[in-house]
């Protein structure tokens, strides 16, 4: 009897799962209709950022890029030739992710002829020493003096040890500018403040960092360009001796090439040039508290205040309104232009003639030419 029952109660379980897992499966079946009727919304995934292009380097070979794909304003194209043009400009270009967008040449100037970057070149000596010093030919902390000896200057010996390299690379020497800021000879350098105490525009302290990498290196630093960087990223050109200044000369394109690698912090189509992140990161940021719109040898937009060449007073404002903040700048004298863009992926270089400012780096012209690229690339 027993067993009987034990067998009903098995029968009983069995039929009670069967029908609940029928229904079960029922409830499924149309749970999944219901989601094919009724998808869940989904979100349109975010646009892939472009990678960069990079020009090949054995070929003058260009990708280019229209403003109809960019969704660029067409309409301020006219305005900004003509801004130019009426300028004294001998070449112009501008890079999207590495592609030309904008290439002009104007009366006989083409992208074979040369043109000076005047300070713009100071940026090309910036990533120099810091190629220096990542070989371990240098430190930046380094006296000057390690490299050019006792005697570079009239000053003590001890006055000379306190002026570093970095000193150098941040117009920070305390060296008297006040007669003769070209001048290297040693009669010309004389002490004037506590090196890291003021901050000036001075030519000499900068020019003689070319000595220094000659010897910290034992190679010419003309050669030592051509061999880490130009030939690196397929730029042509060469360095001159003019009085005091050593001036870098080149077509707009090599310009270009420079800030392409300087956009892409270092690194040439993944050929590291300058791999020390940490001193690119400190080279294009504010490098000392007297002047904070000033790197190494690059000037940075968007600080609070900026000092200016051939000056001592301070500013308030952002070096150049009308551009991102992000920007940093090699600028020369009569109005060479060489601007990099990060969070715009953009270049833009300008070669010609004085703009009318005459000033040694920064000049009104940024702001009038910034206004007018910022009308083509901010459409709305």
């Amino acid at each position: 009897m027993k067993n009987t029952i034990y067998f009903l109660i098995s029968l009983l379980f069995l039929f009670t799962t069967s029908c609940s897992s029928d229904a079960n499966s029922d409830s499924q079946e149309v749970s999944d209709s219901e989601e094919m009727e009724n998808p869940e919304p989904t979100e349109d995934p975010e646009p892939m950022e472009e990678s960069l292009y990079f020009p090949p380097t054995d070929a003058d070979i260009w990708n280019e890029v229209t403003f109809e794909t960019l969704d660029w304003n067409e309409t301020e194209e006219q305005p900004l030739y003509d801004l130019l043009e009426g300028n004294g400009t001998d070449a112009f270009i501008i890079l999207k992710n590495g592609k030309i967008v904008l290439e002009w040449y104007f009366g006989e100037f083409t992208k074979d002829s040369n043109h000076t970057w005047n300070s713009a070149a100071k940026t090309l000596t910036a990533m120099m020493v810091g190629i220096a010093q990542e070989e371990g030919f240098l430190n930046i902390e380094d006296p000057t003096s390690d490299f050019l000896g006792e005697g570079w200057s009239s000053m003590t010996i001890e006055q000379e040890k306190n002026i570093t390299i970095r000193s150098q690379l941040t117009m920070t020497s305390g060296l008297d500018y006040t007669d003769e800021i070209f001048c290297y000879d040693p009669e010309c350098l004389t002490y004037l403040n506590e090196p890291g105490t003021t901050w000036y525009y001075h030519n000499a302290p900068y020019t003689l960092l070319d000595q220094v990498l000659s010897n910290a290196t034992n190679i010419d630093f003309k050669d030592y360009f051509k061999d880490r960087i130009g030939s690196k990223i397929g730029m042509t050109g060469q360095w001159v001796n003019v009085g005091y200044n050593n001036l870098f000369f080149s077509d707009i394109r090599s310009m270009a090439r420079y800030g392409l690698l300087a956009l892409n912090q270092g690194n040439w189509n993944g050929t590291p040039i300058l791999e020390d992140t940490e001193y690119f990161t400190n080279m294009t940021n504010t490098s000392q508290e007297l002047n904070p719109a000033y790197g190494y040898l690059w000037w940075l937009n968007g600080k609070d205040t900026y000092r200016a060449p051939s000056s001592e007073l301070e500013f308030n404002g952002k070096l150049i309104n009308n551009a991102p903040d992000d920007l940093i700048a090699g600028l020369g004298a009569f109005d060479q232009k060489l601007y990099v863009v990060p969070s715009q992926k953009l270049v833009v270089v300008r070669f010609g003639d004085d703009t009318g400012a005459s000033q040694l780096g920064p000049s009104s012209f940024d702001e009038t030419l910034w206004e007018r690229i910022s009308s083509i690339t901010d459409k709305d």
